[in-house]
């Protein structure tokens, strides 16, 4: 044989024995091969799926801790329109004839419909921001004043069947 002939033979001896040492240890039952197929049509699908069913049950979770929450709120917001409440921007308050509006320090309130007076057990009642001034015991508001409680233990009671007034901050309406 010539020397290429053998040459050969031993280069494809030698790309043989290395193919079949590759393919040996590309996978085993220790470590498995995995196919492109297998993870398309079975791994990936199995995983979307758990993902999906644990994301629909925290959606589930979350909507009913959320209606819970909204449910508390409007409760809240009901228990302030009935008995008192307090507030950063001006709200709509009416008061009729035999009901009491307590105020606490720093509220405000602007008499918008009907008549009504204070009452306080020291002077001044109420500050007249409009004015500057401040009013006393027993003096009736003068529609769109606005008027600020310094003093605790300061009420507006109604003259007139219907009051809508506009107040900010705390108040207690019995």
């Amino acid at each position: 044989m010539s020397k290429k002939w053998t040459a050969l033979c031993a280069a494809l001896a030698l790309t043989t024995l290395c193919g079949g040492a590759a393919l040996a240890a590309a996978g085993d039952q220790s470590d498995p091969l995995v196919t492109k197929s297998y993870l398309d049509q079975t791994v990936i699908p199995d995983v979307v799926s758990q993902v999906e069913t644990k994301a629909a049950a925290r959606q589930n979770e979350l909507k009913n801790t959320f209606s819970a929450q909204i449910e508390q709120y409007k409760k809240d917001i009901a228990a302030m329109g009935t008995g008192g409440g307090s507030s950063a921007s001006y709200t709509l308050v009416t008061l009729s004839k035999g009901q009491t509006m307590a105020l606490e320090v720093g509220c405000e309130v602007m008499l918008r419909v009907g008549t009504a007076t204070v009452t306080a057990g020291t002077s001044p009642a109420l500050i007249d921001v409009s004015t500057g001034g401040t009013i006393n015991n027993g003096a009736s508001l003068t529609k769109n004043h606005l008027y600020m409680a310094t003093i605790a233990d300061r009420t507006i009671k109604p003259t007139a069947d219907t009051v809508k007034l506009l107040v900010r901050g705390g108040y207690k309406v019995s």
